[in-house]
């Protein structure tokens, strides 16, 4: 597992963009921020609060005009960021939003602008299109590319799969995944994890496990059933984590990555 110090050197310094997508976001069936004047914020690092399990990731920053205001309560101010509370009819959520109360440098354009936890939001739209998870960044691809290299992936010499047909997904900042038709992956020893997560490139992925192999073969494999439509090649394929399982790729060893993952 990578420490503390190596996760935030992996981590890409923090930027901001002017965006020219209409952006929104809802709470109890009411938008409470609507812009085609957004600030995309990229940004990722530990969460904002104690109490919040969900880490800072990219979102929006809405000018205040484009703001509704009168749904919002100060709640002060708290390592130079400016708090509210939020209130729609009965619904009530502390400290929602925030600005930064002095901008460093870099990220000027978010001065007289603020944003919403994102987590916390019923939901968030660019254009008539919902997101999820946090805001998709222009500079990052995805692309999954159809390949027949030689694919196979074991672990402690227990063959997992086998494949001359596997679909390489490179997605920027990460490494290459190998996902793989699920006839050529043993899933006579994989079992269904309870485990899912979201993403906003792909959508939400349910996990796989190695039968009986306790916490080492603890969900090193997963599938999109139902991508978004940006992606409807990845539907049923099967990847594993390159960083728990050993890979051989057209005969050569993959050395396993150090990511937040490992």
């Amino acid at each position: 597992m990578p420490t503390a110090d190596e996760l935030r050197a992996m981590m890409p310094p923090a930027r901001v963009e002017s965006t020219e997508r209409w952006i929104r976001t809802e709470v109890g069936g009411r938008t409470v921020a609507s812009s085609t004047r957004a600030m995309l914020h990229v940004a990722f690092g530990p969460p904002l609060l104690e109490d919040s399990p969900q880490p800072l990731l990219p979102g929006y920053f809405f000018p205040l005009a484009d703001v509704d205001m009168e749904t919002l309560v100060p709640a002060g101010e708290v390592d130079g960021r400016r708090w509210w509370d939020l209130r729609v009819d009965d619904v009530e959520i502390e400290r929602a939003a925030w600005a930064y109360t002095d901008p460093p440098v870099q990220l000027a354009g978010l001065a007289e602008h603020l944003t919403f936890r994102w987590e916390v939001m019923d939901k968030w739209y660019e254009e008539a299109e919902q997101v999820f998870v946090h805001a998709r960044d222009p500079r990052k691809r995805v692309d999954l590319l159809a390949s027949t290299r030689h694919v196979q992936v074991s672990l402690d010499g227990l063959v997992l799969a086998n494949s001359h047909a596997p679909f390489l997904l490179f997605e920027t900042d990460l490494p290459t995944r190998y996902y793989l038709p699920p006839g050529d992956v043993r899933t006579d020893v994989l079992v269904d994890s309870p485990t899912a997560t979201a993403c906003p490139y792909k959508g939400v992925a349910q996990y796989w496990s190695l039968d009986g192999a306790g916490e080492v073969g603890r969900d090193i494999a997963w599938s999109y059933r139902d991508p978004i439509d940006q992606q409807p090649g990845l539907a049923n394929l099967v990847c594993f984590f390159n960083e728990k399982v050993d890979m051989v790729v057209d005969g050569e060893p993959l050395a396993r990555p150090t990511t937040p993952w490992s």
